[in-house]
């Protein structure tokens, strides 16, 4: 008998309710914070809270999985995004898209903390998978010419949401979107 048994893909009803929970627990958490009721997200989404604790055992898991979550579309946005828009444009969209994942106020400071090198093993992959994104997408740029200056994108992340955390007014997306044609415009 083996050592492991393989795993079977999830049901789609099973997947369709595990997406709908971290859709529902973003916005709970960033309109109630992190103190937002896990019995309320489970209620909101349609599910028993039993459902909840199968996807997610605790609350640690839930915000961990957002972060994974947020870092994976984040990721197969980038490969979208450098299939179908000149490799500048591709930046500047994609760091758009970062922006709005920082949206979420509440769980911005998981976030950040993901992309420091002092990050835990889970979290630090999502940050990981970020900088990767964004590497790309950088590397296809200067291959162009398109970009001359060369940066970091760990570096550039941490630009972006330096301007996100430093700006407390609710215009702080705003700012931050200015900043991005800002950055763009010294980049190339």
């Amino acid at each position: 008998m083996p050592d492991q048994i393989p795993k079977r893909k999830p049901r789609a009803d099973a997947e369709r309710n595990r997406q709908r929970l971290l859709d529902v627990a973003k916005t709970a958490f960033a309109e109630k914070g992190m103190s937002a009721s896990l019995e309320d997200i489970a209620r909101t989404a349609g599910v028993g809270i039993g459902t909840l604790y199968r996807h997610f055992p605790s609350r640690e898991v839930l915000v961990n999985e957002l972060y994974r979550d947020q870092g994976s579309r984040l990721t197969a946005a980038a490969e979208r995004l450098a299939l179908s828009h000149p490799p500048v444009d591709a930046i500047r969209e994609w760091l758009l898209l970062f922006i709005e994942s920082l949206a979420n106020r509440q769980i911005m400071a998981g976030v950040l903390s993901c992309m420091s090198p002092d990050a835990d093993e889970f979290c630090a992959l999502s940050g990981e998978s970020l900088v990767t994104a964004l590497d790309r997408l950088l590397k296809r740029a200067v291959q162009s010419g398109d970009v001359v200056v060369a940066i970091e994108s760990l570096d550039l992340l941490c630009a972006i949401a330096g301007i996100a955390s430093y700006i407390p007014e609710p215009d702080w997306a705003e700012s931050a979107r200015r900043m991005v044609n800002i950055i763009i415009i010294g980049l190339t």
